[in-house]
């Protein structure tokens, strides 16, 4: 198993949790590596079960054997498993896995090569480690979701990509990959503590040094990269569709407002020289706001397409998979009928692959579990006992 990928030859144990750990165990197996989803003996034809399908993309690229992790030899599955591993992953709140007799300790016993990715919301420890969470809270510990949105509007929530999958999954994916070029060198696992809050107060990381220098607005929707710039913002169009523009250098602002003035004498007073005179921004962008009201989205593409402008429509899912330069770049793939976007980044010696589209918790229990070395008999007994299914 595994693709031809950057990842070849990595074996990695993926055990059951959702969001950050899926995405993670996706970009490994798409990067090439071949990954063993352990899913829950409790969604094999259960409700589990009926989610995943082809279109279940974060599922995708990897076998999946059904563990019982609470019986008393589901344990010792994973730990077989962990000693042929070089990575295994795991989502659980601190201290779970210890008890489950999976934690780190237990498995480096196993295997002293092995990378352990440990992925959460709060962290494992400090006074919040032991609460639930999603996405939403972490953005707004971490200093991130009271930024984004509209002056004098509530927070908007940038759906769940920014803590659990840029700050959660592609973290872990990266520490985890750090830790296997440092093995190289030591010969020695070690474990990779991933935490969303602290992936997510990283990603905010220049705009907490501006902050501290005086120059970020506390008030959302005011400040140069958050709606608050006339010339970086987003603007209806005339068919309730919605065009993105994003002129924040003077040579593609001086351009935006050359396009401007051709197309309505009403912007001969538009100068360049005034970009940054924040004082004018919000009766400019109301100004730009009428202005693109005039025009279909389709027509403002035609108007403004191949200008020197940084200018974008905004797409729908749909639309982005059918725009011509996602098309020529082949950055959605058909996976059994279903969309998914292809692998990235892009390798010129060892591309990445998805190797199997989504399956159901359980399908490839018993070839998986004896891919990976464990005797048939094994497997009939663990059965049996309720241990797998």
């Amino acid at each position: 198993m595994g693709s031809a990928g950057p990842l070849r030859g990595i074996r990695v144990v993926e055990l059951p949790s959702i969001g950050p750990i899926q995405f993670a165990g996706m970009m490994l197996s798409d990067l090439g590596a071949e990954v063993l989803r352990v899913d829950r003996v409790a969604d094999v034809s259960g409700a589990g079960s009926a989610f995943v399908s082809p279109y279940s993309v974060v599922d995708r690229g990897r076998r999946s054997v059904a563990v019982d992790l609470k019986h008393p030899d589901g344990a010792g599955v994973v730990l077989d498993l962990a000693a042929r591993a070089d990575v295994l992953i795991e989502g659980m709140r601190p201290g779970v896995a210890e008890r489950l007799g999976v934690g780190p300790d237990d498995c480096r016993d196993r295997n002293a090569r092995l990378v352990y990715g440990r992925m959460t919301g709060w962290g494992q420890d400090g006074p919040l480690a032991a609460d639930p969470g999603h996405d939403v809270n972490y953005l707004s510990i971490a200093g991130v979701l009271h930024h984004i949105g509209n002056a004098g509007a509530p927070p908007t929530i940038p759906l769940n990509l920014v803590a659990d999958f840029g700050a959660g999954g592609m973290l872990l994916v990266t520490g985890i990959l750090a830790a296997l070029v440092e093995r190289a060198a030591s010969d020695a696992g070690q474990v990779v503590d991933a935490a969303m809050v602290d992936g997510s107060a990283l990603l905010m990381g220049i705009f907490f040094g501006l902050d501290a220098m005086g120059y970020w607005h506390p008030e959302r929707g005011t400040n140069l990269l958050d709606g608050g710039a006339h010339f970086y913002n987003v603007y209806e169009t005339a068919d309730a569709r919605f065009v993105s523009i994003a002129s924040y250098e003077p040579k593609f602002y001086a351009e935006l407002v050359r396009t401007i003035r051709e197309l309505s004498p009403d912007f001969d007073d538009l100068d360049p020289a005034g970009q940054m005179d924040e004082s004018q921004w919000p009766a400019l962008k109301a100004r730009l706001g009428a202005l693109f009201r005039t025009k279909t989205r389709d027509e403002w593409v035609d108007a403004l397409a191949g200008r020197e402008i940084c200018f974008a429509p905004v797409l729908t899912m749909g639309e982005a998979r059918a725009h011509p330069h996602n098309v020529a770049r082949r950055v959605f793939a058909d996976v059994d009928g279903a969309p998914h976007p292809n692998p990235a980044p892009r390798f010129d010696r060892t591309p990445g692959a998805i190797a199997r589209a989504p399956v159901a918790p359980g399908t490839d229990t018993d070839a998986a579990l004896a891919d990976w070395g464990i005797e048939p008999e094994r497997i009939d007994a663990l059965r049996a006992g309720g241990a797998v299914a």
